[in-house]
């Protein structure tokens, strides 16, 4: 399975050109389904628009399809697509509103705003960067507390809860590829006394995390 780009929450943008209002709308989504009632929100949303276009790309079944709504063809659907694959989104719907203005762009002047309108919903968006993921629950003594604090950054992980009881309890995000290497290296800064426990694999959100391997 390969780490993937998408979108937290529904985000939208607009912007007007020669009189016509282009409103970008994008949001997560999952399946076919999910990505079919959204549109059909937007649609019923503005009902007197001119065009609703659309684009989505979903990773389960790999499914990529798109809607020129009324435009001229291949004039707004593919170029939303085609803004959607550079940016390598996945797993996103975005929907293009326009409201004529009346006065015509022509086939290149579409291409451009309904490109824009998806770029601006993007950027309004935050953007996940999700990894394949371990989840590690480290058990630990206070003497070792501050060495194993002091070593987790080195493998770019991510803190999920921690707890001060009795001992140190620490729930922590790895990446997949760093799991075998940073298991190594807790063991021998604590000479074997601390409690690794892994609990299960899952894509996460790794977009907060700075200074991450571009090959990674």
């Amino acid at each position: 399975m390969m780490n993937y780009l998408t979108v937290s929450a529904p985000a939208n943008d607009s912007f007007i050109e020669k009189r016509s209002e282009f409103i970008g709308y994008i949001a997560p989504v999952t399946t076919n389904d999910e990505a079919v009632e959204f549109v059909n929100s937007i649609k019923a949303q503005h009902r007197k628009a001119k065009h609703n276009v659309y684009a989505y790309i979903i990773r389960q079944d790999n499914i990529s399809r798109y809607s020129d709504d009324g435009e001229p063809q291949g004039t707004a659907g593919m170029p939303v697509l085609d803004v959607l694959k550079k940016r390598g989104l996945t797993d996103v719907c975005v929907v293009v509103t326009r409201y004529f203005g009346g006065i015509l762009l022509g086939g290149g002047g579409l291409v451009r705003a309904y490109s824009h309108a998806a770029s601006l919903a993007c950027d309004a968006a935050h953007i996940m960067d999700m990894r394949l993921c371990h989840k590690l629950r480290i058990t630990t003594d206070y003497g070792l507390y501050g060495k194993i604090s002091y070593l987790l950054p080195n493998f770019d992980t991510i803190t999920v809860s921690s707890d001060f009881g009795s001992e140190v309890v620490l729930d922590i995000l790895v990446l997949n590829e760093k799991l075998e290497a940073l298991k190594a290296e807790l063991i021998e800064a604590a000479n074997g006394s601390v409690s690794i426990e892994d609990i299960g694999e899952s894509f996460e959100d790794f977009s907060s995390v700075k200074n991450l391997s571009g090959d990674l």
